[in-house]
C-alpha cells in the first residue's frame, strides 16, 4: 500500500527524473516474504498510475514483461545476483561469517545498555581463525554474513542536508545476509537484508540519485560502506523530511487517511494529491504560487528548494486544493467519479444507467411494488441519457458544498426523498414547526398543492410562496424554513429554484424519487 510519505518520495524522484532527463525506476523490494504479497504490489502500481507517475524501468503487470535493460526488477528474482556478490566480498576479505547466536547478541546488547555504551556488535567473529571457521561450518552452524567496516568515518553528501558523517563505531559491522548455511564451501540459503540488496541493485542499475525519506538516513553510511567495498561510485543522496500530523507527531492512521488508495476512494482528484504532495517540503521560487499541474512541476521542481525541516500534513490545505481542481474538472468526469460514491450509498438505485444488470427478477419485482415504485428494467437509451444529464446537474449543484466526492451523497440525499416523521422530530426542525405560523404556512401551501395538477415548476413554487406570504403575512425564515422542511426534510439547503427542477425531473426517471407534490402531500397531510 502506498502511503503519503512514500508517495511524496515517488513524486520527487519522478519530478527530478523528468526535469533533468533521467529515468524513473520502479523496483519491487520483496525479499521480506512475510510482508510481501502480489496484491500489495498491484495496489502500489495502481496508486502510482492514478497519481500519473509512470516509470521508465520496472516490472511488468498482469504477467506482462517488465521494461528496462537492468531487470529483473523484483528483488525476489535477483537472489542469485546477491549470492554472487556475497561470495566476492567474502573472498576479498571485505565480509566475514558471524556465528553468534541470537542469545549471544542479546547478551551483548544488555551489557551495553547496563554500561550505557553503544548498542553495536562487538565484532568478535571478525577475529575468528580459519580453523575456527572451518569447524563451525563442518558442524553446520548457521551464520550471518557481515561487512567488515574500516576504522574511519563514513562520509557522504546529502543534497538536502549537506555534508553528513558517521563514525565507524556507530555503524559497526552490518549484516548483509541472515540465517545462511554453507554448502560445498558456498553461502547457501539465507536472507539478504535491505541495506545490502538495495545497494547492489542501485550499483548494477546505474542509479545516480537516491531520493528518499529521512528515516533512511541511518541506513546510508552502511550502504556507502558497501559501495566502497564493491568499488562502486556512491550515488547522490537526498533525504526528505519527516511528514508530521497537525499535532506535530509522526503522521499515522490516528490523524485520518494516510494511504493514497484511501484518499482516492474518498473522492480526491489525483491532480490535487500530486499538487499537495509536492508542497510537503518544497516550495516555489516566488514563495507564493501553490497550484501546479504535473507538467508545471516538472519545469520548476528542484532539490535545492527542498527543506530539511519536518512537513506538516494540513488536511484543510489539501481540501482547498481538491475544491480548486474539482471546479476546473469537466462536469462529465466529476459525475462519473461521483457515481462511484453514490453506488456505495444507494446500491438500490445506482449505477443509474446500468442498474438492470445488477438485480434478479425477484428483486426487480419487489422494487416495483414499493411506494413510490422503483423500476429498473432495461432503461432505453433515451432514458439513460436523461439520467446521465440529470445526475451531472445534481453533482454540479452540490459540488461547491463538499471537500471531496464521498461527501456528495449526504449533501444530495434530500433529492432522493426523506422520512417525514424523522424530519418532524429532528430537534432543530421540531422547534421551527412548533411555531403557530409554521402550521399556518404549511396549511396554506397544502391548499395550493391540492389545487394544482401536473408537474411543478420552479415558477409554480415561487408563485405559491408569494401567495402564502400574501395570505398569512409570514415572511423571511418563518416562511421559508417550514416549507423547506416539508420539501427536503431539512431547514437549510440550496435555493428552491435549483432544487425544484432536480426533484421533478428525478421523479420522472424511474428511480423512486418522490416529486414536489408527493412530498408536500405526505408532510402536510393534504
Amino acid at each position: 500500500m502506498l502511503h503519503v510519505g512514500n508517495a511524496r518520495t515517488a513524486l520527487y524522484n519522478w519530478l527530478f527524473a523528468r526535469r533533468f532527463g533521467g529515468a524513473f525506476v520502479l523496483r519491487i523490494e520483496d525479499t521480506d516474504v512475510e510482508r510481501s504479497e502480489v496484491r500489495y504490489e498491484a495496489q502500489l502500481m495502481e496508486d502510482l498510475h492514478w497519481l500519473g507517475l509512470d516509470w521508465d524501468e520496472g516490472p511488468g503487470v498482469h504477467g506482462l514483461p517488465g521494461k528496462g535493460v537492468f531487470g529483473p526488477y523484483r528483488q525476489s528474482e535477483r537472489l542469485a545476483i546477491y549470492a554472487e556478490y556475497t561470495e566476492r566480498l567474502l573472498a576479498e576479505g571485505k565480509a566475514y561469517r558471524c556465528f553468534c547466536t541470537q542469545e549471544e547478541l542479546e547478551a551483548e546488547r544488555k551489557t551495553a545498555v547496563a554500561e550505557r555504551g553503544a548498542q553495536v556488535y562487538s565484532g568478535r567473529c571478525r577475529r575468528l581463525s580459519e580453523a575456527e571457521i572451518a569447524r563451525n561450518l563442518a558442524a553446520s552452524k548457521p551464520f550471518a554474513v557481515r561487512l567488515r567496516i574500516e576504522d574511519r568515518p563514513l562520509r557522504f553528501h546529502d543534497m538536502v542536508r549537506g555534508p553528513v558523517e558517521f563514525a565507524a563505531e556507530v555503524v559497526s559491522d552490518p549484516i548483509l545476509v541472515r540465517s545462511a548455511t554453507s554448502v560445498e564451501g558456498k553461502v547457501a540459503g539465507g536472507v539478504p537484508v535491505y541495506n545490502y540488496v538495495v545497494t547492489v541493485d542501485d550499483g548494477l542499475m546505474g542509479i545516480t540519485h537516491v531520493i528518499r525519506g529521512d528515516d533512511h538516513l541511518s541506513n546510508t553510511p552502511k550502504q556507502v560502506a558497501i559501495y566502497e567495498a564493491l568499488g562502486w561510485k556512491t550515488p547522490e543522496f537526498a533525504h526528505l523530511s519527516t511528514i508530521l500530523g497537525p499535532d506535530r507527531e509522526r503522521l499515522s492512521k490516528r490523524h485520518g487517511a494516510t494511504s493514497i488508495s484511501t484518499f482516492r476512494h474518498m473522492g480526491y482528484l489525483p491532480e490535487a494529491m500530486t499538487n499537495y504532495l509536492a508542497l510537503l517540503g518544497w516550495g516555489a521560487e516566488d514563495g507564493k504560487t501553490e497550484t501546479f499541474t504535473l507538467a508545471e512541476l516538472t519545469k520548476v521542481f528542484s532539490l535545492e528548494r527542498v527543506t530539511p525541516s519536518p512537513a506538516i500534513f494540513d488536511f484543510d490545505k489539501l481540501n482547498w486544493l481538491n475544491r480548486h481542481y474539482l471546479k476546473l474538472a469537466e462536469q462529465e468526469r466529476v459525475a462519473k467519479l461521483a457515481e462511484r460514491q453514490f453506488c456505495r450509498w444507494r446500491p438500490d438505485i445506482f449505477p443509474l444507467w446500468a442498474a438492470h444488470e445488477l438485480y434478479t427478477s425477484e428483486m426487480k419485482a419487489a422494487l416495483a411494488k414499493m411506494d413510490p415504485p422503483i423500476f429498473v428494467e432495461g432503461p432505453t437509451m433515451e432514458l439513460i441519457e436523461r439520467r446521465k444529464a440529470w445526475f451531472t446537474e445534481l453533482v454540479a449543484l452540490f459540488l461547491p458544498a463538499v471537500d471531496h466526492l464521498d461527501q456528495l451523497p449526504a449533501k444530495a440525499a434530500m433529492i432522493f426523498g426523506f422520512d417525514a416523521e424523522t424530519a418532524r422530530t429532528e430537534p432543530e426542525n421540531a422547534v421551527i414547526l412548533a411555531v403557530d405560523s409554521a402550521r399556518t404556512v404549511l396549511g396554506e401551501l397544502g391548499n395550493r398543492v391540492r389545487a394544482h395538477s401536473g408537474p411543478v415548476t420552479a415558477e409554480d413554487f415561487k408563485g405559491w410562496l408569494d401567495q402564502v406570504k400574501a395570505a398569512t403575512g409570514v415572511k423571511g425564515k418563518e416562511l421559508f424554513h417550514p416549507v423547506r422542511i416539508a420539501l427536503t426534510g431539512t431547514h437549510s439547503g440550496r435555493e428552491f429554484d435549483k432544487v425544484i427542477p432536480l426533484i421533478e425531473e428525478g421523479a420522472e426517471l424511474g428511480l423512486g424519487i418522490p416529486g414536489v407534490r408527493q412530498r408536500i402531500e405526505r408532510f402536510v397531510g393534504v
